[in-house]
């Protein structure tokens, strides 16, 4: 199952992405994380150094790579040039698993605190100023078009701040968004203006309230939240030790925190996917940018790269595997 972790900046989305994904790594589970947020501290949330973090390769300087590997033999798609972030998949083109090897994973994917990372990437020097981080993030948009997580497996994504989510279709590529909230006006207003952009796309919204320290705080969430409120993490010692280059196995958690982790998980694992919902999301955001810009860049109509019919799904990675 994909998920996403997305919430107002600094109301701690990477500090509950990363927990999550020790909680699962711990639990024995294979599971896939990738950050995609602006300031990319996920690596060292999960128990990397500054130095190793700051060394892990990135999805956006391996975008021609991954072009060309998913682009396989799809006769839609004539170069992987032709490409851009939204372009979905058709028959010939290559599904990944989010744990199997590929040339993708050989050059994007580390092991970091028991997890797999990949890491979409910071601006360098020469493109500050001139510049859109979502360049980057299409590459990790690119990736989940093409990626076929079967059942017991999972991919968490830390998203950027706020609202920005929506400038891509990448909003629609989870089964769960975990909106992280805390008991404040200004956080308050990113999960509403979240919950109304998504409520059209049928994306499947949880509120994990963060930074909780008295009773007050519940019932202001509780108030302002109503069921869509699944948990609250508390003040953590663990948390804070980890904030200091001191992180602690994720079973030192306290008991109320693993018990929300663990209702995330439940959540999670309860939650299908429509593939057939799933492709046709991709293809009409693929169309949306096609007509907005992609056509323009491409001197071509993009929209020939849909391939009519075609519904990804784990038996074509299945398959694909046996062949």
């Amino acid at each position: 199952m994909k998920t996403a972790f997305v919430g107002k900046g600094g109301s701690g989305k990477t500090t509950l992405a990363s927990l999550f994904t020790a909680y699962l790594s711990a639990s024995q589970h294979p599971v896939l994380a990738i950050d995609a947020d602006i300031n990319q501290h996920l690596a060292v949330a999960l128990g990397a150094s500054e130095e190793e973090a700051a060394a892990l390769p990135t999805l956006g300087d391996h975008l021609p790579l991954i072009k060309e590997h998913l682009r396989g033999d799809n006769p839609l798609i004539p170069s992987a040039e032709a490409m851009i972030k939204t372009t979905p998949p058709g028959r010939g083109s290559r599904l990944l698993g989010p744990m199997e090897d590929s040339p993708i994973s050989d050059a994007c994917f580390r092991e970091v605190g028991g997890a797999r990372l990949a890491v979409t990437g910071k601006f360098a020097d020469d493109e500050l100023g001139v510049a859109c981080y979502h360049s980057k993030v299409g590459a990790a948009e690119l990736l989940l078009n093409h990626l076929l997580d079967d059942a017991g497996e999972y991919v968490i994504m830390d998203m950027t701040a706020g609202a920005d989510a929506f400038a891509s279709g990448l909003f629609t590529r989870f089964d769960i968004t975990f909106l992280v909230c805390e008991p404040t006006v200004r956080s308050l207003g990113v999960y509403r203006q979240y919950a109304e952009y998504a409520r059209d796309f049928g994306v499947r919204l949880a509120v994990i309230g963060n930074k909780v320290t008295e009773d007050d705080d519940i019932d202001f969430l509780r108030e302002h939240v109503g069921a869509n409120l699944l948990g609250w993490i508390t003040s953590s010692g663990h948390v804070r030790a980890a904030e200091r280059g001191r992180p602690r196995p994720i079973s030192e958690l306290e008991p109320h925190n693993l018990d929300v982790l663990a209702a995330m998980l439940s959540l999670v694992d309860e939650s299908t996917r429509d593939w057939q919902r799933y492709q046709d999301q991709a293809v009409e955001f693929h169309l949306r940018n096609a007509r907005a810009w992609g056509n323009d860049r491409a001197g071509a109509d993009l929209a020939a790269q849909v391939d009519p019919g075609f519904v990804p799904g784990p038996r074509l990675l299945a398959g694909a595997r046996e062949g």
